[in-house]
């Protein structure tokens, strides 16, 4: 059985840093595409990062850009998104996800979540002013 799980959420004042981390069992993900994806209450889930499989190319949304950094350990199977400069917007459960899409492919990077195959269920970042 394939899984996701993230972890790493919490309570953080605006301006503080939170580190999530993806682990994934049940099959490698070392050469494909992954993302984290975030949805606050009442809205749609939207577009955070990717990251093409060998961490050559990266994508984020301009909400996040030049505070938040993914990185990938393909040995262990693991994403992370290190979130710095926090701001009460970015309050959301956040969510990793895979793609089986081109996989081995180095300028694929995804951002459009119907194309990610494997979810996680989910961490709550709340951001408080």
């Amino acid at each position: 059985q394939v899984q996701l799980v993230e972890s790493g959420g919490g309570l953080v004042q605006a301006g503080g840093s939170l580190r999530l981390s993806c682990a994934a069992s049940g099959r490698s993900f070392s050469m494909n595409a992954m993302g984290w994806f975030r949805q606050a209450p009442g809205k749609d889930r939207e577009f955070v990062v990717g990251v093409n499989w060998n961490s050559f190319r990266t994508l984020y949304a301009d909400s996040v850009k030049g505070r938040f950094t993914i990185s990938r350990d393909n040995a262990k199977n693991t994403v992370y998104l290190q979130m710095n400069s926090l701001k009460p917007e970015d309050t959301a459960v956040y969510f990793c996800a895979a793609t089986t899409r081109y996989s081995g492919n180095s300028a694929y990077v995804e951002r459009d979540r119907s194309s990610y195959d494997y979810w996680g269920q989910g961490t709550q970042v709340t951001v408080s002013s």
